[in-house]
């Protein structure tokens, strides 16, 4: 027996029958319109359409009410007024209909009357058993059917991309654009309102579903996350079965502050939890539609391929090279030089003004043939090129259809992918539709292509968590948390560094003046005192280093005795070296975001830092290190001593195995993590429960 999401999948991508509950002759009507679209489009299964007014539709006969349809039809597609919809649904699932598409608009996304109505809808649709998308939803389009009732429709090929969108617009505008460059598309799920399952629960669908014929890339735009666990696991999952996601998450912009007791949750952001989560799940991250159809196409020329590192150029002018030069190398590519029997083949079929270099410049007189003779000596050097870029404008001095014809030859032909960048969009326009005819992709902007190749090399791996973790003792971790609420005191914090494996300075807590007498005959001078109860300890003046001395050390207390809040002093063994920050925060549906970045009291001046999702491994930890921009700091600059990078990689790791094993944990600080080469501190503890 078919699982629900197997069976609402199937119901949604390849429906043996189909109702148009407002189906319509007036094709300005949304109902008229997706009728049309259904119709004619390549379905084959049985379609039904309900109007309560005509009895023939397009030449097919309607009947006037859902109860006239017969049971167990598997996807609805409603277009009526939005006061209607409650009651046709009701119909619809007692006639065994169980999945419905709602196109209609006038619920959540108008006011508070339309928001209370959208949720009678997903009331409804749980207490009936039954998938609903939307609504206000532009519609679905497959190779099955063209279930969309508004803009374009897209050409479609197997395999290719599917689109999953929240915004019917939005997803129309990147149609548009994919339309323009020769970008065909495999599905494209408009979500609408997502008043009852929505992007996520589509990427679930297609990742439980996939097969090796499937559309191996995802393009996704979202305005909200409702799902962030589901989104991961199913988009890692995806990835890890090699299909390459790429995204967009609009609403980034945090307009208000987020209540945080520890620096790290005050540096944490509500984009740095979804960027560690898109980071986390390998999904590549854009900012616009354009990007999206960009990466795209670059995709479809690689054939998919990510790995790239080793780009060669071929051009007709000096400029438009040297940008896509510039842009590549920002994101790690390189132009490699080419070996010198190379280079002398080519220079025998370029101009003697051209370069035989890297960018390849065959001057304003560029041709087709010019371009076929390079690309094909190029594939001698197949092992150490990844891509080819063929950059050509249109000086009038040459036939450009021979260009593109020989660009269209080699895209099929050559053992190195070739991306074409068409830049001439005016004066070849009949040509570039002539170009997309053929069934290719094209590009407009050498350096908008080298930031997509940057992008797709710069795609976070999947790193998998550590199995063990030496020294760290989740049983005794287990009894010391237990029945603990609130900011942890130091001894207790002690106890969890010791137990989780962490080094720590010598400390003492002092809880009266009596007790410094002995501490002092016990202790190595200098040390570190510091206030215990305030949470920001240098903000309150908590903070004293340098004590040498027993009256210093009494100096101390009656300072801190003063400070609100105060309930005893911390002496710690004083750590040299420098300064670096390790937090946690809990992100509700998130898990625990864990960062790493520069200490001390610059941790939130510099905001020199780097979060990522727990659980982590060591490899992803000592990348996520090596991401802030003082990295240099921490390895030793101007003869000074740097830190250990593996062994804090390893305190990371150990973070976030912590937070993962107890997610109780609200907030933690370790800071500052302090010291040089191998002897490493969590001079500071701070863990709120």
């Amino acid at each position: 027996m078919a699982s629900a999401t197997a069976t609402t999948y199937n119901r949604l991508v390849s429906p043996k029958s189909i109702v148009i509950v407002g189906a319509s002759n007036n094709k300005s009507k949304p109902g008229g319109s997706v009728t049309r679209n259904v119709m004619g489009s390549s379905y084959n299964g049985d379609l039904y359409l309900v109007n309560q007014n005509a009895e023939v539709i397009d030449g097919k006969q309607s009947v006037s009410k859902v109860e006239d349809l017969p049971d167990g039809i598997d996807l609805a597609i409603i277009a009526i007024p939005a006061k209607g919809v409650y009651e046709q649904i009701q119909k619809l699932s007692a006639k065994n209909c169980k999945t419905v598409l709602v196109l209609t608009a006038g619920f959540g996304e108008t006011d508070e009357k339309g928001k209370a109505e959208e949720k009678r809808l997903v009331e409804l649709a749980d207490k009936e058993g039954l998938t609903m998308i939307g609504p206000n939803v532009v519609g679905i389009v497959t190779p099955n059917y063209y279930g969309k009732f508004a803009g374009i429709l897209p050409q479609l090929q197997k395999g290719s991309i599917d689109v999953v969108s929240a915004s019917g617009a939005t997803i129309d505008y990147v149609m548009e654009q994919a339309d323009l460059r020769g970008l065909k598309l495999q599905s494209v799920f408009s979500m609408g309102n997502s008043a009852q399952i929505g992007v996520e629960d589509v990427i679930e669908m297609l990742d439980e579903h996939y097969c090796d014929e499937d559309a191996k890339v995802k393009i996704i735009y979202m305005e909200g996350i409702k799902k962030p666990a589901k989104l991961l696991k199913h988009a890692r999952s995806l990835t890890e079965k090699g299909c390459i996601l790429v995204g967009i998450k609009s609403g980034v912009s945090d307009q208000g502050s987020r209540a945080a007791a520890s620096h790290t949750g005050a540096m944490a952001t509500s984009d740095t939890v979804v960027q560690a989560l898109f980071d986390k799940a390998g999904i590549i991250r854009v900012r616009s539609k354009y990007e999206l159809v960009e990466i795209g196409c670059a995709l479809d020329a690689l054939k998919n391929r990510t790995e790239i590192k080793n780009v060669c150029a071929i051009t007709d002018a000096g400029g438009p090279g040297v940008m896509l030069t510039d842009e590549l190398n920002r994101y790690g590519l390189t132009l490699p030089p080419l070996r010198e029997n190379t280079r002398k083949r080519v220079a025998e079929v370029i101009p003697a003004f051209g370069s035989a270099a890297n960018p390849v410049d065959c001057l304003p007189t560029q041709t087709g043939q010019q371009i076929a003779s390079i690309i094909r000596i190029l594939a001698e050097e197949k092992e150490e090129i990844d891509a080819v870029v063929v950059l050509t404008g249109n000086s009038m001095l040459s036939d450009k259809w021979e260009c593109y014809a020989e660009i269209i030859k080699a895209i099929d032909e050559s053992p190195i992918p070739v991306l074409p960048v068409l830049s001439a969009v005016s004066t070849t326009k009949e040509l570039l539709e002539r170009f997309k005819q053929e069934g290719k992709a094209y590009f407009v902007d050498e350096v908008l292509v080298g930031t997509a190749l940057g992008q797709i090399r710069n795609r976070m791996p999947l790193y998998k968590p550590e199995a063990e973790l030496r020294n760290y003792d989740k049983k005794k971790l287990t009894k010391l948390l237990e029945g603990k609420e609130g900011v942890l005191t130091p001894d207790v914090c002690d106890q969890l560094l010791d137990s989780a494996g962490f080094k720590r300075p010598q400390s003492i807590v002092v809880k009266s003046k009596a007790q410094i007498h002995d501490v002092a005959r016990s202790i190595q001078w200098p040390v570190v005192v510091k206030v215990i109860g305030p949470l920001h300890k240098s903000d309150v003046g908590g903070v004293m280093v340098g004590v040498k001395s027993e009256d210093a050390l009494e100096g101390a207390w009656g300072k801190m005795s003063k400070i609100a809040q105060f309930d005893g002093i911390l002496i710690q063994q004083m750590v040299s070296g420098t300064e670096v920050i390790l937090g946690a925060k809990k992100e509700e549906g998130y898990g625990h975001l864990v960062m790493f970045g520069l200490g001390g009291i610059f941790a939130e001046v510099l905001k020199d830092s780097q979060f990522a999702l727990a659980p982590l491994g060591l490899q992803e930890s000592e990348v996520l290190i090596r991401k802030i921009r003082s990295i240099k700091m921490l390895e030793g600059a101007r003869g000074q001593k740097g830190m250990n990078i593996p062994l804090l990689a390893d305190f990371l790791t150990r973070l976030g195995q912590l937070v993962c094993d107890f997610p109780q944990i609200s907030e933690v600080d370790f800071n500052p993590v302090k010291g040089e080469d191998e002897n490493l501190f969590v001079v500071d503890c701070r863990i709120i429960i």
